[in-house]
């Protein structure tokens, strides 16, 4: 059985990723999606972040969700995970996960990295850029779950 891990903030989830993880539970047997903390990136609570993912992602039978606060090739042992499975947007994107890459590879010898592009009609989409339409009030329901949508516009994402 090949167990998959997708570490990522998620902050917050959104189509692209659910369609991401949608095409990678057809390829590999199991899919963790790994919500990292991220002292760097300063993320939301990490409790409604995993919320979000389980509710966005019930209908994917074998996809799991779990928050985590360590290295991701720790995590990725602890899960018995022989794949990390990385979303890429752009060329920028691959460079960033290019490092990750050849760093994990140096952390954790055998433990492969599959990048996945996404689909066209998600290839523009961000956790970055859903939060900023958000702040301003604008229409983020295409981009996101209802869930996601109804917890961004009652303002409580951040608490």
């Amino acid at each position: 059985m090949t167990t998959a891990i997708y570490p990522g903030t998620f902050n917050p989830i959104h189509n692209g990723h659910t369609d991401l993880i949608q095409r990678a539970a057809g390829i590999f047997d199991h899919i963790v999606v790994a919500v990292a903390t991220s002292p760097q990136k300063e993320p939301s609570d990490l409790d409604i972040r995993v919320k979000l993912a389980c509710e966005v992602l019930a209908h994917i039978d074998n996809a799991e969700v779990c928050g985590f606060n360590i290295l991701t090739v720790d995590f990725a042992r602890q899960k018995g995970a022989t794949v990390i499975l990385k979303g890429i947007r752009t060329v920028t994107d691959f460079e960033f996960e290019f490092q990750q890459l050849s760093m994990n590879r140096a952390l954790q010898p055998g433990l492969e990295t599959v990048f996945l592009a996404p689909s066209e009609q998600c290839s523009y989409i961000s956790s970055t850029l859903v939060r900023q339409i958000n702040s301003y009030g604008g229409d983020i329901k295409q981009f996101v779950h209802p869930s996601v949508a109804d917890v961004l516009a009652r303002g409580t994402f951040d608490s």
